[in-house]
């Protein structure tokens, strides 16, 4: 579990069907160990080596087909939350739920950016004017959800210290739906399944013996 606020940025050495080698301060990564998952623009990978270099990650075919993995040369990168540590941006896994195309990227006075993003199905379902998505694994508030994207508006702290600022209209980016969201569609399309609670029904299950009704 993640919370989308990014530690630092690292910049890809290599990238197979297998692996990833990220070079990074490891500074900002003062305890990890092998097997740590670590959050690379919004793919939560376990790592399998590393030095005060960076660290190599296992990564799958799957992985690289439904993620940016491998496309730009600097990533976002964030480790996993731990128990006690402050929650400052939303839930986020680490699994994408799709793939999304910057639209439009423009400043807007002197104090944020506006940038658009075109949003699959999968994803657009869960957009909500002032709800979350997680960008390149960054934790962003939507400004306005539209029929085929959204707009967020990006302070200049969260601009510089992420691969935000290297993106181009055009740039594909991963998309994470707040989860929260899955969950409440989960519950309410079970709710539409359920049976409708009855006499009958309650008698079928014994829950009221022959003749028993529910109003005296």
């Amino acid at each position: 579990m993640f919370t989308g606020l990014v530690h630092t940025l690292g910049r890809v050495i290599t990238c197979t069907r297998d692996r990833i080698q990220i070079a990074a301060d490891m500074h900002r990564f003062a305890d990890v160990a092998v097997g740590d998952s670590i959050a690379v623009d919004g793919v939560c990978l376990t790592v399998t080596a590393y030095d005060t270099q960076g660290f190599t990650a296992a990564t799958s075919p799957e992985t690289r087909q439904r993620s940016t993995l491998g496309q730009r040369p600097w990533v976002n990168l964030e480790p996993a939350l731990r128990v006690g540590q402050k929650l400052g941006g939303h839930f986020v896994t680490g699994h994408v739920d799709g793939i999304g195309i910057l639209t439009r990227s423009e400043p807007v006075g002197r104090d944020f950016w506006e940038m658009d993003f075109n949003a699959p199905a999968a994803v657009q379902r869960y957009l909500i004017a002032k709800g979350s998505v997680a960008v390149n694994g960054v934790s962003l508030t939507i400004a306005q959800a539209r029929s085929d994207g959204f707009r967020v508006a990006v302070i200049p702290l969260t601009y510089a210290q992420t691969n935000l600022h290297h993106l181009q209209p055009g740039d594909p980016v991963n998309l994470e739906a707040d989860l929260l969201g899955k969950y409440v569609e989960k519950f309410l399309q079970g709710a539409a399944v359920a049976p409708a609670i009855s006499q009958d029904f309650l008698s079928q299950h014994g829950f009221l013996g022959a003749g028993a009704n529910l109003i005296e």
